[in-house]
């Protein structure tokens, strides 16, 4: 099990009655939408940095990304995948 540290959040009233609809583990959920936050923020920083390295995504290196992420290209480009 993964070392823990125990901390107070305060969230609106309203945030954590729905919380409680959804779980009985409002901690667990809790940590996974922050890892997933988490996850999100980092692969940001990530295609920043390649594109400042490297230039930015051309229309193709995009698509492929959406075909590999959603399993097919979005033909309309409405899908953004960045």
């Amino acid at each position: 099990m993964a070392d823990t540290t125990r901390i107070t959040v305060t969230l609106p009233t309203d945030q954590v009655a729905e919380l409680r609809k959804l779980t009985d583990n409002v901690s667990g959920y809790v940590a996974e939408a922050v890892a997933r936050q988490l996850r999100h923020q980092l692969l940001g920083a990530d295609l920043r940095r390649h594109q400042e390295e490297h230039g930015a995504f051309t229309e193709e290196e995009l698509d492929e990304a959406r075909s590999r992420i959603f399993g097919t290209a979005d033909a309309g480009g409405s899908a953004s995948a960045v």
